[in-house]
């Protein structure tokens, strides 16, 4: 009997919180969907995503509802979600540039090795510079830009083999996020494999890679420290390239909103944002490398000379990405030299 009455307390409950969740929307004039490729417990959605999203829905006096759908929950596939924000199926997503080839060809410049190398508020700034200036605004033309942002870089993690050198990584088949993030593991010796992240636990646990390119905030919700044993990466957290993500909205949706409504999406989607969402993902990283330290996993920095030669070994990767862009009319040797300069000048900054 207290079971039952327990049950019905719960069902109660429950449709008291469905009850509000739909009033509240039913309030609104605007309802608006955010899709997205991770899961409910990952820290892009808790920290990122979700406070956000809140923060637009009270600065518009709950004139604006946005209901979250984490884990492609309204169905497609990673790499689609850019067209179905483009397309309206979608108002908001965030996603990874990468996951479509070639549609982003100037940020690109932001995943290559050693223009993003350790500082994820500096390089999302440089970001915001590009983007005002017009050097990487033409990518961006489809959609209302939210933000702009990097994850704090891709460090390696292996199942079963320590890297303390180069020659470690030869042979060995790894996952990468990205087309440059293939061509970096292909100048450091190693067999790359694209996968979209959701995807990489069962490839690790199936030996289907022997490790992966990812940052430490993804150990945690995937639970990448019981599958692999080594975590490596650079002295001073420097890492081996990036991966840029984008939060956007339907241009359509942004543009059916009255002034003072487009004003609470412009204010929540200036240079303190960007700055903001850098600093959420430098914070994420280190109960990532915590809990796999405390499983008992090997963290191994790479230092001094060692390193250089991971600098000289990837320094090709830059080169071939300039002249692949350079000869689609595209100046990526003056983007390349922007991007570390104004990452440069904004990690001055933060010192």
């Amino acid at each position: 009997m207290k079971r039952f009455s327990k049950l019905l307390l719960a069902g109660a409950a429950g449709a008291v919180l469905s009850f509000a969740a739909a009033s509240t929307s039913m309030a609104a004039e605007f309802n608006f969907k955010f899709h997205h490729l991770l899961g409910p417990k990952s820290p892009a959605h808790t920290k990122m995503i979700v406070p956000w999203t809140e923060r637009v829905m009270k600065d518009s006096g709950g004139r604006i509802a946005i209901e979250v759908f984490p884990s492609m929950s309204l169905g497609g596939k990673p790499p689609q979600l850019v067209n179905q924000v483009n397309d309206g199926v979608v108002d908001f997503v965030w996603t990874v540039l990468g996951y479509t080839p070639g549609r982003f060809p100037r940020s690109e410049v932001f995943d290559l090795p050693f223009v993003h190398t350790n500082n994820p508020i500096a390089t999302n700034m440089a970001m915001y510079d590009l983007l005002q200036n017009g050097m990487i605004a033409e990518d961006f033309k489809d959609v209302k830009v939210i933000a702009l942002h990097v994850n704090a870089g891709q460090a390696i993690h292996t199942v079963d083999k320590p890297i303390h050198t180069v020659e470690d990584l030869k042979g060995l088949k790894l996952r990468i996020p990205t087309r440059t993030g293939g061509w970096i593991i292909e100048a450091l010796g190693a067999n790359p494999v694209a996968m979209p992240v959701p995807e990489l636990p069962q490839a690790l646990s199936k030996k289907v890679v022997d490790g992966a390119f990812i940052p430490w905030e993804i150990i945690p919700p995937l639970k990448i420290h019981e599958l692999t044993k080594y975590q490596i990466e650079g002295e001073n957290n420097t890492r081996f390239g990036t991966t840029t993500f984008m939060i956007a909205m339907n241009k359509d949706s942004y543009a059916k909103l009255p002034d003072d409504l487009k004003a609470v999406i412009d204010k929540n989607a200036g240079l303190d944002w960007w700055k903001e969402i850098g600093q959420i993902w430098t914070d994420s990283e280190k109960p990532g490398i915590k809990m796999a330290v405390d499983h008992g996993n090997e963290h191994i920095v790479i230092a001094g000379a060692e390193l250089e030669k991971f600098r000289t070994a990837l320094e090709p990767v830059v080169n071939r990405w300039v002249e692949e862009v350079t000869a689609k009319g595209i100046d990526g040797k003056a983007l390349v030299a922007a991007a570390r300069e104004a990452i440069a000048k904004h990690s001055k900054e933060g010192m």
